[in-house]
C-alpha cells in the first residue's frame, strides 16, 4: 500500500510500506495492506512505519527514528488519517 505523511510545513513520507501503526484517539490501531476505508483522528503519539526500503528527505530525515531496517517511527501531536484504495494519507501537526 501507499502512505503519505504530510505535514503543515512539508511532505515528511511517501512510499510503499507494508504497514502503519498510528495514535487513534480511542487507541493505537494499524493499518495492513488492502485495509477498508477508513477515517479517523490521531492523537499524540508514534506513528510506528514499516517498509522493506525507505527514502527520506535530507530536510525531514532528523524528524523520524530508526527502529531497526525496516521499521521507522515519527512523533505526532496530533493529526487525521485516511485509507482509501490501499492508499493511506497521514495529515500530521
Amino acid at each position: 500500500m501507499t502512505l503519505e505523511i504530510v505535514s503543515p510545513e512539508a511532505s515528511l513520507f511517501s512510499g510503499t510500506v507494508t504497514s502503519v501503526t498510528l495514535p487513534g484517539v480511542d487507541g493505537s490501531f494499524q493499518i495492513l495492506n488492502h485495509h477498508a476505508p477508513i477515517v479517523s483522528i490521531l492523537k499524540e503519539g508514534v506513528v510506528k512505519i514499516a517498509a522493506d526500503s525507505f527514502h527520506f528527505g535530507k530536510e525531514v530525515a532528523q524528524k523520524f527514528t530508526k527502529v531497526d531496517e525496516k521499521t521507522y517511527t515519527l512523533a505526532i501531536n496530533s493529526g487525521t488519517i485516511e485509507m482509501n484504495d490501499n492508499k493511506v494519507i497521514v495529515l500530521v501537526d
